[in-house]
């Protein structure tokens, strides 16, 4: 009788390469050569050179994310760029607000219970994070580790009593001992990170995009600010490839293969994208020579128009190309005067290099029963 380890192995990669990251685990189950294969597709495997493996943020949901763009910017016309997108089921119960990603690991914000969950994917395990006190709908993430590879979460909080609620004090949570540190700043920093900023994570730390107003009011002083979790502090400020940042712009960050820092600069009229040496919702393919540009489609004057979830293709030469992924729902808001306006989710991507981490997290799979139960 024939049994999985008997299917050749090329057999097996194609099948492997068919599936979405989250199946990964009950592969792992079957043998020890589906096991050995399924860490190949992911580290490094032909299959995955191809790809882009990695999760992003969708409709306040979780979701793998298969990204193909091989030949994209070849002039045949019948290339094809196809996103294999898959809700997490693990995390289905729940609306995440935030998603931070860092060495295999992901880190979720609970959307209207501002708890965290961590999760494995790879493993398919979740730990649910506890605060100290509470935490707050403007907290800002991060996740990374030290030199021993100790992963640890930052939690940067402000005044929120003030109107500002500009940075005031940051803690840092250590999964090895299930506690967390807190720190004051000996002086109010001359700096502040927005609330709806995300930092990138790179060899365990993590880069903000930091601001320091200016005198004309209206433009900032924009810079890159290091947390480093071995030391537990913020660095010195590292320069950006501009100058000033306003109202008028948006910048979001990404990494580069764990090596480089890549700056989204977008204004009303413009796209532009530089790489940092030092090392958003964007990723950079090089051997393609082509950036993924995640967001809404062009914007509809008629708010009853449907408008798409869509990622954007950019390459040198005025390369470009759309694929709509999905239809963004219209989550109308009333301001106090009873005017609706529509409100659309934008995608955002939380991890575009998957690297599966093996590190074993305090189980906790009832996630959607904690939810219905009210624990927080």
């Amino acid at each position: 009788m024939k049994t999985m380890s008997d299917i050749p192995g090329d057999v097996v990669e194609e099948i492997l390469s068919r599936l979405p990251l989250i199946s990964l685990r009950a592969v792992r189950s079957t043998c020890k050569m589906w096991n050995a294969l399924s860490k190949k597709r992911i580290l490094g495997g032909e299959s995955a050179k191809k790809q882009f493996l990695g999760f992003m943020m969708m409709d306040y949901k979780v979701c793998s994310m298969k990204f193909d763009l091989q030949g994209i910017r070849n002039d045949d016309e019948e290339v094809f760029v196809d996103p294999c997108i898959k809700q997490v089921s693990l995390l289905e119960k729940v609306e995440i607000s935030k998603a931070f990603h860092c060495d295999g690991l992901l880190l979720c914000v609970i959307k209207d219970s501002l708890s965290l969950v961590l999760w494995n994917p790879y493993l398919g395990q979740i730990r649910w994070i506890q605060p100290r006190n509470s935490f707050h709908r403007l907290d800002r993430y991060a996740l990374g580790y030290d030199e021993n590879r100790n992963h640890k979460i930052l939690r940067v909080f402000g005044d929120y009593e003030s109107s500002r609620s500009q940075v005031s004090g940051y803690e840092v949570y250590d999964l090895s001992s299930d506690s967390w540190k807190t720190f004051d700043f000996d002086v109010s920093p001359d700096w502040d990170i927005q609330s709806h900023q995300r930092g990138v994570s790179l060899k365990g730390n993590v880069y903000f995009l930091a601001l320091e107003k200016t005198r004309s009011g209206r433009e900032f002083e924009a810079f890159l600010l290091c947390f480093d979790f071995t030391a537990e502090r913020f660095g010195p400020r590292l320069p950006m490839p501009f100058q000033f940042f306003s109202a008028e712009n948006f910048v979001s960050l990404s990494c580069v293969r764990e090596e480089q820092v890549a700056v989204l600069y977008q204004n009303w009229e413009d796209l532009e994208i530089q790489v940092n040496n030092l090392a958003g919702s964007f990723f950079i393919d090089e051997e393609e020579n082509v950036a993924v540009v995640f967001d809404l489609d062009r914007h509809k004057h008629n708010e009853e128009a449907c408008r798409y979830q869509t990622a954007y293709i950019l390459g040198q030469d005025g390369y470009f190309k759309s694929v709509n992924i999905a239809v963004a729902p219209n989550l109308r808001t009333s301001d106090k005067f009873g005017c609706r306006s529509a409100v659309y989710c934008r995608p955002l991507v939380c991890s575009s290099s998957y690297v599966p981490n093996l590190v074993q997290l305090h189980i906790d799979n009832k996630l959607g029963k904690r939810k219905e139960e009210g624990h927080d």
